[in-house]
């Protein structure tokens, strides 16, 4: 079996976690700190960014490749992955824009996260009920 649908987001999602991981380093080097964030608002942003989408990005992507391999509908695996995504761009977006402070972009991005991530759950319940229901 394959994941075609998942296959795309989650390379979206491994792009921005490259990104993400670029602007940490890029504090890293600037202030030549291993850990920590020298108390910089900037940097420690860049740093939960970053966090952030280590967090929530794998189980919603494990999620969508189950419900994938389970034979849910295409078009609701793509729905609720490109919330996913989208969700995942805008808090980066808002959380290094609005250094870690509150930012439109940051509370869209979270709730469209969370939406992802209880749907993608809802689907994977509806799936098993159907099929052992």
């Amino acid at each position: 079996m394959i994941v075609p649908v998942t296959g795309v987001f989650a390379a979206v999602i491994g792009i921005l976690l490259l990104v993400l991981s670029a602007q940490v380093v890029k504090f890293r080097l600037k202030y030549k700190k291993g850990l920590g964030t020298a108390d910089d608002r900037d940097f420690e942003a860049a740093v939960r960014a970053h966090a952030n989408l280590v967090e929530y990005a794998p189980l919603g992507l494990i999620m969508l490749a189950i419900a994938e391999l389970n034979g849910v509908a295409s078009g609701l695996i793509y729905w609720t992955g490109m919330a996913l995504v989208v969700g995942r761009i805008l808090h980066a977006f808002g959380m290094i824009n609005g250094r870690g402070g509150t930012h439109w972009a940051r509370m869209v991005g979270i709730l469209l996260t969370w939406l992802a991530i209880l749907v993608a759950a809802l689907l994977l319940l509806w799936n098993v009920w159907q099929v052992y229901g």
